[in-house]
């Protein structure tokens, strides 16, 4: 109701703060006031400026709202969605049926708080037997991923209102967040005497500037000065070597390796004061607690996978585990990693159909995309479906990734706005927004209490769209995975309410072969009519409460969801469905953390290998461009006051720097020529652009940066279509990737500048 105040949460960020809304403005589809929701058990009224933007997402002009169909002169038709769900089924069901389920690749699934549709999503894929997908995760997160599984068989997150040293690699969280309450959590670590903020970036950020210590490390050499400080802290006798003998297995294969570490040598290739990187580990090893948080910066860079295993020896070899203000392992209601458990077992990763390269987390490398669909090979990927995803301008190489999915038999894009992969489809089903459906986040991280946030809708969705719920439901059963038959029985139940439902899905659904894999859009046809009205998507909701309840008891019953049998989790449903704000679902204590180690006798296995190795090679590595016809590192896609992920495609949001301007040091601007505005040719290997420049303190000498979420068409009023600003991943090359985990080095791209007159 327009004047009111709505609950939902911001989608910006993996944060999603919890936001309070109005609604009015024409046809009563804007938002017109939005605050921090002070009820939301994580944010507790945070919010920074960027969620005040969020009516430039709901109302954006390039907006789709029919079904297209591309002709054959290139140009799209509106269908009505019994033709297009119809069609697609067809289209993939032939590629299935000819060249097998596995040649059906899916893309995406997310987006930073519409995870609901990954969930209905397998249904739609096992109904294809579809095999290979991938997510953004791939290119950000992945090599992390696998050093968390061979050590622990989980991941890692840190407690920073609570630490006495905060430590941040690679990590802006001033404008990234990340954390609760980032900002407020940073100024409260920063003005505390007894407590040190430290920073390891080559950039001087907002956060760098705050910090008690800046590491302002050579792009790219990460690796020397972690390795550096990990020898500094074994040299000097500052582990903990009690905790590492009761907890960690391997640990002499690590000390071996970091005892012969040439610290003064590493220090120099990285750039940084031998003396402080020293001060550094005196103060890691002295502190009752050290809180680490490493991002983009080293996960996006050279030696991406070694630099997230010589972070995370930081906190093993102190003993920085499983106490307040230290590392800790969440509950979750839905691992976001996937099963790590087998890694840790010394499981191998199932590797790519045509290029062998690992799949960690069930993840195909973002850069190998391409390379498994521009081949003869016969089971490469034919045919694709792309959901909340922009794989053409957000993947690395982007000529390649268009002139890849041009190459496929199909493509089918879900989204919501004509974005540049949905140009390339052949068909474009448009999905409710984010704020028009029952939404929910898996970036579930708190400790020791973690929530979980079902989002009602706040606008009704326009004709002519559906919920991502709905549309796999409709392509399963255009496929033919259940018929109607199959569902009486539970509809049946489902009307005398869950308690009836319950032994019906369980014993005729989950232990069915045949109906199991698509229980997802099996409940949301059953059991979604019978939840409150608009939370109709939030039935897959129902099982995975009792999924969470069954892997978290103790959890659940200090959140005070306790009981015989399903009562838990019938509780937390209950719960999640009545709570607007959010609800916090797990309550732990620090033991539980030890009980989510999987590896097979409950110590973390610090040992490994492929790693240790890499680590031996770093005295034979250059740590340059090595090349002199592109002296600069460019760091493409930095995160900003007025950048956010691209589903802001409108660039009318941003009061500042509108262009997104390349950032460039003092010195290097006056070896140029150029001042702020002036306008210079960047060129990498892959493409070259014009820019405008930003002087920028921030930036040392040889280290640039464009901003993310730039470069993206957008229709203006007059109805013409332009883009602004760079598109970073024009000039990315799919090749320029780690060795192991197949991450991008988007924040280390070997660059030249000149200045236009």
């Amino acid at each position: 109701m327009s004047g009111t105040w709505e609950k939902t949460a911001c989608i910006l960020c993996e944060c999603n703060c919890g936001l309070e809304v109005q609604i009015g403005g024409e046809d009563n589809r804007h938002f017109t006031r939005i605050r921090g929701d002070k009820a939301h058990p994580s944010s507790k009224g945070y919010a920074c400026e960027k969620p005040h933007r969020l009516d430039y997402y709901q109302n954006d002009p390039d907006r789709i709202t029919s079904p297209l169909r591309r002709k054959d002169d290139g140009t799209f038709e509106e269908i009505d969605w019994d033709t297009a769900i119809g069609e697609v089924a067809a289209r993939l069901a032939a590629v299935r049926d000819e060249h097998g389920g596995e040649t059906i690749f899916y893309y995406g699934g997310g987006g930073q708080g519409n995870h609901l549709p990954g969930a209905y999503s397998t249904a739609t894929r096992r109904a294809l037997g579809s095999r290979y997908r991938s997510s953004a995760l791939a290119q950000e997160k992945t090599g992390e991923f696998w050093v968390g599984g061979r050590l622990m068989g989980n991941m890692t997150r840190a407690d920073f209102e609570h630490c006495e040293v905060g430590l941040f690699i690679g990590k802006n969280p001033w404008q990234s967040h990340g954390i609760p309450r980032a900002r407020v959590t940073l100024k409260e670590l920063a003005k505390d005497p007894k407590r040190t903020l430290i920073v390891i970036d080559p950039r001087r950020t907002e956060t760098a500037a705050m910090a008690d210590i800046h590491l302002q490390v050579k792009p790219g050499t990460d690796a020397w000065l972690l390795s550096a400080l990990g020898a500094a802290l074994v040299q000097e006798g500052l582990t903990n070597e009690a905790w590492i003998q009761e907890h960690v297995d391997g640990a002499e294969d690590v000390l071996a390796a970091l005892v012969d570490i040439p610290i003064a040598e590493h220090c120099q290739i990285a750039g940084v004061s031998e003396d402080l990187v020293r001060d550094v580990a005196r103060r890691i090893g002295a502190a009752e607690s050290v809180a680490i948080f490493e991002d983009l910066g080293i996960q996006m860079n050279r030696h991406s996978t070694l630099n997230s295993y010589l972070n995370k020896l930081l906190w093993v070899l102190t003993g920085n585990f499983a106490k307040r203000g230290a590392q800790y392992v969440p509950a979750s209601i839905v691992p976001i990693t996937g099963k790590l458990d087998k890694l840790a077992a010394g499981a191998e990763c199932k590797r790519t159909p045509v290029t062998g390269d690992r799949i960690i987390s069930g993840l195909t490398p973002c850069n190998s995309i391409p390379d498994e669909i521009l081949s003869d090979h016969p089971k490469r990927y034919r045919a694709m479906i792309v959901e909340s995803g922009n794989p053409a301008h957000s993947l690395a190489d982007s000529k390649r990734m268009r002139e890849a999915l041009r190459a496929l038999d199909t493509l089918v894009v879900i989204d919501i706005a004509m974005t540049e992969t949905a140009r390339l489809a052949d068909y474009i089903l448009p999905a409710a927004t984010q704020y028009e459906k029952a939404e929910a986040t898996f970036f579930n991280f708190e400790f020791p209490e973690n929530y979980f946030h079902v989002r009602r809708p706040v606008f009704e969705a326009p004709d002519g769209v559906l919920p991502e719920a709905e549309i796999h439901a409709r392509l399963c059963e255009a496929l033919g995975a259940y018929t109607d038959e199959d569902l009486a029985p539970l509809h049946a139940a489902a009307k005398q309410g869950r308690a009836a439902l319950l032994p019906v899905f369980f014993g005729s659904v989950l232990s069915n072969p045949k109906l199991a894999p698509f229980a997802p859009v099996i409940l949301y046809r059953t059991l979604g009519p019978h939840l409150p009205a608009g939370l109709e998507s939030a039935a897959v909701v129902w099982g995975l409460a009792h999924q969470t309840a069954r892997a978290n008891p103790g959890s659940l019953r200090r959140a005070g969801f306790d009981g015989e049998g399903f009562e838990p989790a019938e509780k937390l449903f209950d719960a999640i469905l009545q709570s607007p704000s959010g609800v916090v679902f797990a309550v732990d204590e620090q033991d539980e953390t030890w009980a989510r180690v999987k590896s097979p006798n409950g110590k973390i296995q610090a040992s490994i290998p492929e790693l240790l190795d890499e680590l031996a090679s770093l005295g034979d590595s250059s740590a340059g461009t090595e090349d002199r016809a592109f002296p600069f590192v460019l760091s493409a896609g930095e995160r900003r006051s007025f950048t956010a992920n691209t589903i802001l495609r409108n660039p009318d949001w941003r009061k500042k720097d509108p262009d997104g301007s390349l950032r460039i040091s003092p010195d290097d601007a006056l070896q140029l020529g150029v001042g702020n505005g002036d306008r210079v040719r960047l060129t990498t290997k892959r493409g070259s652009v014009e820019v405008p420049v930003e002087v920028s303190e921030m930036m040392q000498a040889g280290h640039v940066s464009l901003p993310n979420g730039l470069g993206l068409d957008h229709t203006t009023e007059g109805g013409d279509r332009v883009q602004t600003g760079v598109a970073p991943n024009e000039l990315t090359a799919s090749e320029d990737r780690d060795w192991l985990a197949g991450t991008p080095w988007h924040k280390h791209v070997a660059a030249r500048i000149e200045a236009l007159a």
